[in-house]
């Protein structure tokens, strides 16, 4: 990971277009980009991060009102879109034990749920209706992890996790990545009942095929009919793409486990369209590392999948960008891809082609901003710098991207006339 913060980083609050290719002018803040408009640029310093480094982001939406939350080494900084564009920092929620590279955050209703690798971390359980106080616009809160949290679920193995996944449609929190791998879960899939977010219980775990990554957790819509209306996880598992039935938590079943070519990390990935489980994009982080497969090169490569059969699904082919870098976090929204790759920044791809043709040729890039301009002059690197995670959702068009030297990015999608 990253280990020198950028120098002279300071906000950009004005609206600032992307003309030419590029968004500004200033030494460590001019950034290559197409169609993304840079709206504002908050440093990790003044979002009430002592450490200044980020990792992941996630959203939430309040009766038309649009909240980033902000992953930190040493905790959650809370920060509110504004219709203008700007945004507005609401406080921050310290780490529940040690500061940690890794913190991730999902949203179930209006619960944030918040994990970490620290040892003893657990999970926060977050209020986010305390943001609507819109004194903390003026007055920032330093939120205490005694006071201010709804509830803290510390029944992990050693209280520590890689990344949270919600299962909204089952009130279900997921917890991977956690240790030891040698323990009764094996760091698989742990799950937590958030029927009552003020007390989460623990639901079982899935410890076949050991070590989770990331997953995402679905109620299962697509053509396999015996799967219909069950609960499915996505999963990531290092050396494979791996599908279970959730149904029952307590009792787990492994559908499909699946290696493919150029394997080096299975990283993390999502279903195009979740209403139409039919095909899914997956990103290996190291494959652009070690060279491996299509990434022989260490331009990021997406892999994609045809899940029409969950016992057996196939790799059709792959999306290779134009630039060197290491995949890390994508999410997919109305047929776009939101590639969050490192030292390329945000890259979107337009990937509503893939029925009509699933190797991916007809994939084509519609937008970039990249955050970490350090590497352009090499046309890109394969190092853990640059954008974490983001966050497309927003119904005002607005995306958040967290960088892990700067901060958090606010653009929005401008097509050039």
């Amino acid at each position: 990971m990253a280990k020198d913060r950028v120098p002279n980083l300071h906000a950009i609050s004005e609206f600032t277009p992307c003309v030419a290719g590029y968004a500004g002018t200033e030494e460590d803040h001019t950034f290559a980009c197409n169609n993304l408009d840079l709206y504002s640029f908050t440093p990790h310093a003044q979002l009430g991060s002592t450490t200044e480094f980020g990792n992941d982001i996630w959203g939430w939406t309040y009766e038309g009102r649009e909240f980033a939350l902000v992953g930190q080494t040493d905790g959650t900084a809370f920060v509110e879109v504004l219709p203008s564009g700007q945004i507005a920092f609401l406080g921050q929620l310290a780490t529940q034990t040690d500061a940690s590279t890794w913190r991730d955050i999902k949203v179930i209703g209006h619960y944030a749920y918040i994990g970490s690798e620290a040892l003893g971390h657990g999970i926060q359980v977050f209020d986010l209706t305390k943001l609507l106080d819109t004194s903390l616009h003026t007055e920032p809160k330093v939120f205490s992890i005694k006071s201010d949290l709804a509830a803290h679920y510390d029944s992990l193995p050693l209280g520590a996790s890689h990344n949270i996944v919600a299962h909204e449609g089952k009130d279900l929190i997921v917890a991977v990545g956690s240790i030891p791998r040698n323990g009764s879960c094996a760091a698989g899939l742990i799950f937590v009942d958030v029927t009552d977010p003020t007390n989460p219980t623990s639901a079982g775990c899935a410890a076949a095929d050991g070590y989770v990554h990331d997953a995402q957790c679905l109620v299962y819509q697509g053509p396999h009919s015996e799967y219909v209306g069950r609960d499915v996880c996505y999963a990531y598992n290092e050396d494979s793409f791996t599908i279970y039935d959730i149904t029952t938590p307590s009792e787990p079943v492994v559908i499909s486990t699946t290696p493919y070519y150029g394997v080096s990390y299975s990283h993390q990935g999502w279903v195009i369209d979740e209403r139409n489980q039919t095909y899914l994009l997956l990103d290996d982080e190291l494959d652009e590392v070690y060279q491996r497969g299509w990434a022989n090169d260490s331009h990021t490569v997406t892999y994609i999948w045809d899940i029409h059969n969950l016992e057996q699904p196939v790799l059709t082919g792959h999306y290779r960008s134009p630039v060197r870098s290491i995949d890390h976090n994508l999410y997919v929204h109305n047929g776009w891809a939101y590639e969050s790759n490192y030292g390329s920044g945000l890259r979107v791809v337009d990937v509503s082609s893939v029925a009509k043709d699933p190797t991916g040729g007809a994939f084509t890039e519609v937008a970039f901003f990249d955050v970490h301009p350090e590497d352009d002059a090499v046309g890109g690197e394969a190092t853990f710098t640059g954008s974490w995670s983001v966050y497309p959702y927003f119904e005002s068009g607005f995306i958040v991207i967290n960088s892990i030297e700067r901060g958090l990015f606010l653009v929005k999608y401008r097509a050039e006339e």
